[in-house]
């Protein structure tokens, strides 16, 4: 029914950037970046007017959203070894329900 696609993964040099994206194939409420395993990274409401994220990536990683083009966005800066996983975009179907439409997940990669 719903499908979530990401794509912008790759190699990086450690404190470089990468801009990984979503789109989303039906509407969706709050939308949120998850990295192996199920570790949460970033969330942003509806009307992008808020946004949450989680500890290890406050300060560098930025989660936007496109309502128009119905795609969500995560801005990936300085990025560290540590960073490195398969990122997945998740999101709810009902506002009030759980996470229950993921993508497949793209890979980020992180060189020291």
């Amino acid at each position: 029914q719903v499908h979530l696609v990401e794509s912008g993964g790759g190699l990086v040099q450690a404190g470089g950037s990468l801009r990984l994206s979503c789109v989303a194939s039906g509407r969706t409420f709050r939308l949120a970046w998850f990295r192996e395993e199920r570790r949460f990274v970033a969330a942003i409401n509806w009307s992008g007017g808020s946004t949450t994220y989680g500890d290890a990536v406050k300060g560098r990683f930025t989660i936007s959203r496109d309502g128009a083009k119905n795609m969500v966005y995560l801005q990936m800066n300085s990025l560290k070894p540590e960073d490195t996983a398969v990122y997945y975009c998740a999101a709810k179907s009902a506002p009030a329900g759980p996470y229950d439409l993921w993508g497949q997940g793209t890979q980020v990669t992180v060189s020291s």
